[in-house]
């Protein structure tokens, strides 16, 4: 054995994979180090099954070939590619393999509003005439492909068969959103993104990167390498990050257009009607009103930059904003509910971060004449910091806020919420989420307004390793129907 990757050339490879469960005779396994710090498991752990499974070459990093030689019971005669970053040698391999993209690729990144603004993007192509579609949180979604995905930014394998398959089916224009983890991990690394956007930055994912300034490294990822230099970046107006967003740009020689009040999509005025909003937008001198059914500034902050997306494509802007007029809402980002008039209003909502349930709850104040409630809980094995956030940021903006199970995963759900609750006065614990959604629903008025956050669109609750049947959604829906949980 040896790391001699001529040796390649011999080889036919007939598949990539990162999963030694999914080896089938003839591909390449990648055995990557673990991306999370702690762990103690490593790529080369899986080689023996790999090679079982008929592995016809590895790749990994260096000093792979001597971690398998002098490890015991393994016998593995097969190439070895090793590889300083692994994970982007995958990323451009699995890129060569499948061989095809959309010829017009955006991709956007941020804390929150990347699935709203993919989808919204993949609307307006669709209303324009265009063959578009949207990856991330939400799947593949397509007119000729529709695909679930495990994760927002999928591993380079399933995204680049991704890539493929649509343009297979003739789809020239996709939205992509790029998580931290996929950018970090260089998933992303070899996908020809031609316009790149940013939305928003706060508190999230710090159990996995080191600290908030580790967060924003792995989204500039996106504008420093991901996009080719002379690209154009899509950044909002104003904002903290914007001027330093603008230097990163500038060194890569990326145009910019910018969103929101005083940018080049220019938000002029945001006006409530009904459980929706009226905006007036202006873009290179041209105005646009827009009545859509969508509630709350940050969603209209998801509009512009997705009218910024299309247009740094070079399409004309009257056909953008006449096809802008025609965008609907995302499933589960503050979705209605449908049911009978004294129930007042009930929504369902993705909000699963400190800034994102804030944005939920002051979007919905507006249209509430009674009481505002608010149903949440928090994810299991993930940043434990933002739970008591979210607890004082319900109890200070809601007038009423029970406290239940989000996705529990593998830690022990009372302990959660012991920590939401710590700094949620007055917030009621009522574990069984399907519980929890009925309580609220209950004593609902005309005038009352609840929303049910964290999961949005999700159909699917984690508990203990096991993922039982459950959307929030249709559970109030068949509770308003007169059911049970």
């Amino acid at each position: 054995m040896g790391n001699n990757v001529s040796q390649l050339a011999d080889r036919e490879i007939t598949g990539l994979t990162a999963d030694s469960r999914l080896v089938e005779p003839g591909y390449l396994f990648a055995a990557l180090p673990s991306s999370v710090a702690d762990s103690a498991m490593n790529g080369a752990d899986f080689v023996p099954e790999a090679i079982r499974r008929g592995a016809a070459a590895l790749l990994g990093p260096p000093g792979l070939a001597a971690m398998l030689d002098i490890a015991p019971d393994h016998d593995i005669d097969v190439p070895i590619i090793e590889d300083e970053e692994p994970r982007r040698r995958l990323s451009q391999l699995a890129a060569r393999f499948f061989a095809g993209q959309p010829k017009t690729i955006v991709a956007v990144t941020g804390t929150s509003g990347k699935s709203s603004v993919a989808d919204f993007v993949r609307q307006i192509w669709i209303a324009m005439g265009r063959s578009g579609a949207s990856l991330g949180t939400l799947g593949v979604n397509s007119g000729p492909v529709q695909r679930k995905l495990a994760h927002t930014t999928p591993d380079p394998v399933i995204l680049h068969e991704a890539l493929r398959d649509l343009a297979d089916a003739g789809v020239n224009h996709l939205a992509l959103e790029a998580s931290s983890h996929g950018l970090e991990q260089r998933r992303l690394d070899w996908v020809k993104v031609l316009v790149a956007a940013f939305t928003n930055l706060s508190r999230d994912h710090l159990d996995y990167h080191a600290d908030a300034e580790a967060y924003l490294q792995a989204k500039l990822h996106l504008f420093n390498v991901v996009m080719a230099p002379g690209g154009t970046a899509v950044l909002p107006a104003s904002s903290d990050l914007t001027e330093r967003l603008r230097d990163v740009c500038r060194a890569r020689k990326h145009k910019v257009l910018t969103f929101g009040a005083g940018g080049d999509v220019d938000l002029l005025r945001r006006e409530m009607v009904g459980h929706g909003q009226r905006l007036t937008i202006s873009v290179k001198s041209r105005q646009a009103v827009l009545d859509l059914p969508l509630i709350g500034a940050f969603q209209a902050e998801n509009v512009l930059c997705a009218i910024a997306l299309v247009l740094a494509c070079g399409e004309d802007p009257d056909t953008v904003l006449a096809a802008a007029v025609h965008l609907i809402g995302v499933p589960g980002r503050l979705q209605t509910v449908a049911g009978p008039a004294d129930k007042g209003g009930v929504f369902v909502d993705y909000a699963h971060k400190p800034e994102a349930l804030r944005a939920a709850i002051t979007a919905l104040r507006p249209h509430t004449k009674g009481q505002l409630v608010v149903v949440f809980g928090c994810g299991g094995d993930r940043d434990r910091g933002k739970r008591p956030l979210m607890g004082r940021i319900a109890a200070d903006l809601a007038d009423k806020v029970i406290v239940t199970d989000d996705n529990p995963r593998g830690e022990i759900p009372d302990a959660i919420r012991a920590e939401i609750l710590a700094d949620c006065p007055g917030g009621i614990e009522i574990g069984d989420r399907g519980q929890a959604i009925a309580a609220a629903i209950g004593p609902l008025g005309p005038d009352d307004v609840l929303l049910i956050a964290g999961k949005g669109h999700e159909t699917g609750q984690t508990i203990s390793g096991v993922t039982h049947p459950f959307d929030d959604g249709q559970v109030a829906a068949r509770i308003l129907a007169g059911g049970v949980p």
